[in-house]
C-alpha cells in the first residue's frame, strides 16, 4: 500500500467506486459490472476480485465519447447513429484504465490473469444504465465520471474489488 497515494475501491454488491486517499472517501461513482457476478476464470465473463493495479491508463488525450477496440482508438465518436450501424460492438468509451491482478494464482497468472482477460474500467454509452450488473467482465462508467478519475490516477494505482 503506498500512503498518501489515491486508490480505488470497487463495490460489487453496491455497485460502486470510490476514490479513496488515506481513509478518507474522495469521491464516489455508480457504475455496472459483470452481469455473470463475480468470478477469475479465463472466458467466464465475470468481474474477478481481489487486490489489483491499474497497469495501463489509454486515452488521456482523446475526446469525450472516443470509441477504442483492441485498446486503440477508432477515430469514431460515439452516437446513436454509430450504435445503430453497429448493434454487436460492447463500446468502450472515453478512456481505459487497464488492470492487472496482484494475487498469484487468484487473478494473476494461468487461467485466471485479470490483465490476459483484458479486465479494464472503461467508459460505456449514457444509454447503458449504472447500479445495474451488465458488462461482460468489466468495470464501466459514465464517461464523464471516467474522466474526472483518470485525471486523479496514475499507473500502479491500487484497485481492491471487492462483492
Amino acid at each position: 500500500m503506498n500512503p498518501g497515494r489515491p486508490r480505488i475501491l470497487i463495490s460489487i454488491s453496491q455497485q460502486r467506486l470510490t476514490l479513496l486517499q488515506e481513509q478518507h472517501a474522495l469521491q464516489h461513482y455508480p457504475i455496472s459490472t459483470a452481469a455473470n457476478g463475480t468470478g477469475q476464470q479465463q472466458n467466464s465473463g465475470c468481474t474477478p476480485l481481489g487486490r489489483h493495479r491499474i497497469r495501463a491508463m489509454i486515452g488521456g488525450e482523446c475526446p469525450l465519447n472516443s470509441v477504442f477496440v483492441g485498446r486503440r482508438p477508432t477515430g469514431e465518436i460515439y452516437s446513436p447513429e454509430l450504435a445503430k450501424r453497429y448493434p454487436e460492438r460492447d463500446w468502450i468509451l472515453s478512456r481505459i484504465l487497464w488492470l492487472c491482478g496482484c494475487e498469484p494464482g487468484f487473478n494473476r497468472l494461468g487461467s485466471v490473469d485479470s490483465m490476459r482477460r483484458y479486465i479494464y474500467i472503461h467508459g460505456t454509452p449514457d444509454t447503458e444504465p449504472m447500479g445495474i450488473p451488465r458488462s461482460h467482465g468489466c468495470i464501466r462508467m459514465r464517461n464523464q465520471d471516467l474522466v474526472a478519475l483518470y485525471e486523479q490516477l496514475t499507473p500502479g494505482t491500487e484497485v481492491l474489488i471487492k462483492a
